[in-house]
């Protein structure tokens, strides 16, 4: 029973702190007969809020306000004050925290953050109990469009198709690997730091993207691995015939993945013709799409046109988890999220 009770107490605690790290607007805070307790104050503080605790903490004014509430509740909590009573660890924390002159909302919201996000599904059984798998990029958290491109933030489909993979590591294992429309690098870095690929080609038709990619592969000790790298790769525009004599300096490409790059009908065609053109250059390859289904009529259009193309969508049954039942990372349960496979 002890035990049992232990458990449901580090759940609670590492449920919140892998919120705080991926930057959660809503945190699930452990429960007040727990936050009342001076080893659980005491925990919180050395795991997220003590000074170097975090090699990438979240920018001040979201420590701040996570602060505010946790403050705020374990004093509600508190029901006999000679028995309990509030961190002076944390009260220190939160003084610095005041004092500071911190941005503006406006500002803060131009600003990167580090965001940490625990891909839960990945096999951790050689993996020390209190070091969990992670993944820490550099995003524009607040910014759904900026620099004429989408891929300053991790979304949705991204973290979906990353536990798809987490758990069917044998689709990536020894396997080349292109990634369309990479954005962050999320799906990329997964793969290359934890699924044993032969090599991951991280592209994005934006410039901009690309030029950024280098900090997410640092920030993930990858700077000087030979399993991933970042390429500039606009759809449309043909692979075969192109200035190089053989695309990708010959080398083949075993596996396609791509995650919300269906959201914009307009560019739905040369996706597809890329796809095509992959399919006809690597015939045994595997395509795995991931999308948000915003709008059911731009999703049907890409259906659509692959079927035009001849390239066959089969989809795959991998659930949404209920945002309560999930451990990292996490993402809303509301809008369906579909991941499918194409083949020729």
């Amino acid at each position: 029973m002890a035990s049992e009770h232990q458990g449901a107490r580090d759940d609670s605690i590492d449920r919140f702190c892998r919120q705080y790290l991926q930057l959660e607007w809503e945190l699930d805070y452990p429960p007040a007969t727990l936050l009342r307790e001076a080893d659980v104050q005491d925990t919180l503080y050395h795991q997220i809020f003590a000074d170097g605790a975090l090699s990438f903490p979240p920018p001040q004014r979201y420590q701040l306000r996570v602060l505010k509430e946790l403050m705020s509740r374990i004093e509600a909590s508190i029901e006999d004050w000679d028995r309990h009573g509030v961190s002076d660890d944390l009260m220190a924390v939160l003084s610095v925290l005041l004092a500071l002159p911190l941005p503006s909302e406006i500002m803060a919201t131009q600003q990167k953050s580090y965001v940490t996000y625990t891909p839960s599904m990945l096999n951790t059984s050689g993996r020390q109990a209190h070091t969990p798998a992670q993944i820490t990029l550099l995003e524009s958290r607040d910014l759904i469009s900026a620099s004429g491109t989408t891929g300053l933030r991790t979304w949705e489909a991204a973290l979906h198709l990353g536990q798809f993979l987490s758990a069917n590591p044998p689709l990536i294992l020894g396997k080349n690997v292109l990634e369309l429309g990479t954005g962050t690098g999320y799906v990329s870095i997964l793969c290359a730091k934890f699924l044993d690929p032969g090599l991951v080609i991280a592209s994005d038709g934006s410039d901009y993207v690309v030029g950024n990619l280098p900090d997410n592969f640092f920030l993930n000790d990858l700077q000087h691995s030979e399993r991933i790298r970042a390429m500039d790769f606009k759809w449309g525009r043909a692979l075969i015939g192109t200035e190089d004599e053989h695309w990708n300096s010959g080398e083949p490409i075993d596996v396609v993945l791509g995650a919300d790059i269906t959201y914009d009908k307009s560019v739905i065609p040369a996706l597809v013709g890329t796809l095509e053109e992959l399919v006809g250059m690597f015939p045994h390859v595997m395509i795995f799409i991931a999308a948000t289904e915003r709008n059911r009529v731009t999703f049907l259009d890409f259906m659509d046109v692959c079927g035009k193309r001849q390239l066959s969508v089969e989809e795959i049954d991998f659930g949404l988890p209920k945002r309560q039942d999930q451990q990292g990372p996490f993402y809303g349960d509301q809008v369906p999220i579909k991941i499918c496979k194409i083949q020729k």
